[in-house]
């Protein structure tokens, strides 16, 4: 088979030196004293974050991966077992984007791409929310990214009708993986902001009806990791998502962010938000929390969901967890291992664009990856075996 985008960025000569005294789980508490820099010596003196300098664990999900996972001081971004930082493909599945998803543009643009998209198996579940409702499911993206909200919720049954994305690199990404479920012109490419970008997505719409709206208007304002200054422009992109919504009257929207935009202005900017959406008559429910491992994805990430519907009477159901390591009765979070194991060794700044390899899938979840089976055959398996995600 081939393997995509499995290449591992080249360590510094500093950070290559740092990399064998990290342990599997290990931080930078792990560092001896010989190795001194800005960051670190500021870390070591007001304490940090364990995911700093951190190396990952095979038996436990990953820590968020984030837009610099090609770096070692920025986060837990270490391989396991080998003395190098994430493939970009490692990085993708810990996603949860299968296999055949390619991500295209240059190499700090596929960082971008792979460390600001939502989760395609976290996109699932709550595309499963709103089925129940629906009688067809044609939905548009915006501010769409490489596309992993389109990818969890085509994975449910959905069809994609257009999709549009400022960042020419991020939507070649989207356009060549997508382009087989919508037209290729139909990948509006420019600043939603501008009236001649909204009138190219209500072109591309004429005739359809459109039953959902998703998108992730950019974070960067809103996000704990940010400056989360009220004032940047960013923070008001949410009014073009309500413009197109007021437009094309879907039967839902389903808005994705950060968890910071929960208490942005001390909770003024999601109440400004949900009126926005209550403006244009739509019915909007409290803000969804989601956790990504329990849902599939072997990574802890965080993410809220605001869903509206056009419905006053559509009530949608409670998230409920799908996997977890307390409860007893779910399969256990999806690993580490689970997820990446099984790929082909790397050194340091190895990898091609294209792999050529004999692939002998050893979990579950290297299946679903593979798209060898559905999401349904994967949770089905988890839940009815002792050792879910192992086929040993």
């Amino acid at each position: 088979m081939t393997l995509y985008n499995h290449i591992a960025c080249k360590l510094c000569e500093y950070e290559a030196q740092l990399v064998p005294y990290i342990p599997q789980g290990g931080n930078w508490k792990d560092l001896p004293d010989i190795f001194h820099d800005k960051r670190l010596d500021s870390i070591r003196a007001t304490g940090g974050r364990t995911t700093y300098y951190g190396r990952l664990r095979w038996d436990k999900p990953s820590y968020t991966i984030a837009t610099y996972f090609n770096r070692v001081p920025n986060g837990c971004n270490i391989h396991p077992s080998q003395n190098r930082i994430l493939s970009n493909r490692e990085a993708a599945r810990l996603q949860s984007f299968p296999d055949g998803f390619v991500f295209k543009g240059s190499k700090a643009s596929q960082f971008k791409q792979i460390g600001n998209a939502v989760p395609p198996l976290l996109a699932r579940y709550v595309s499963s929310l709103i089925k129940p409702h629906l009688q067809s499911y044609n939905f548009v993206d915006l501010f769409a990214g490489c596309g992993g909200l389109s990818e969890g919720f085509i994975m449910n049954g959905f069809q994609l009708v257009a999709a549009n994305e400022i960042d020419s690199n991020i939507m070649m990404t989207n356009e060549f993986n997508h382009s087989h479920y919508a037209p290729k012109e139909n990948f509006i490419l420019g600043d939603i902001s501008h009236p001649q970008v909204q009138q190219h997505l209500f072109e591309a719409c004429e005739g359809m009806k459109i039953d959902v709206i998703v998108g992730g208007p950019p974070c960067q304002g809103f996000s704990y990791a940010g400056w989360r200054d009220p004032n940047d422009k960013r923070n008001q992109l949410f009014r073009e998502f309500v413009s197109v919504v007021c437009k094309l009257q879907p039967k839902f929207f389903v808005m994705e962010n950060v968890p910071g935009i929960l208490t942005m202005k001390s909770g003024d900017t999601i109440k400004e938000i949900i009126a926005a959406f209550r403006e244009v008559g739509y019915y909007v429910g409290k803000p969804i929390k989601l956790n990504a491992e329990d849902y599939g994805v072997p990574q802890k990430r965080r993410r809220v969901f605001i869903i509206g519907s056009l419905n006053p009477d559509v009530q949608i159901q409670s998230a409920t967890p799908l996997f977890s390591d307390d409860d007893l009765n779910l399969p256990r979070f999806v690993t580490v291992k689970d997820a990446i194991g099984n790929l082909p060794t790397l050194s340091d700044g190895g990898g091609v664009v294209e792999t050529e390899f004999i692939f002998e899938a050893k979990s579950a979840y290297d299946r679903l990856m593979l798209q060898e089976i559905s999401f349904e055959e994967f949770y089905g398996f988890c839940l009815h075996h002792s050792n879910p995600t192992s086929l040993s």
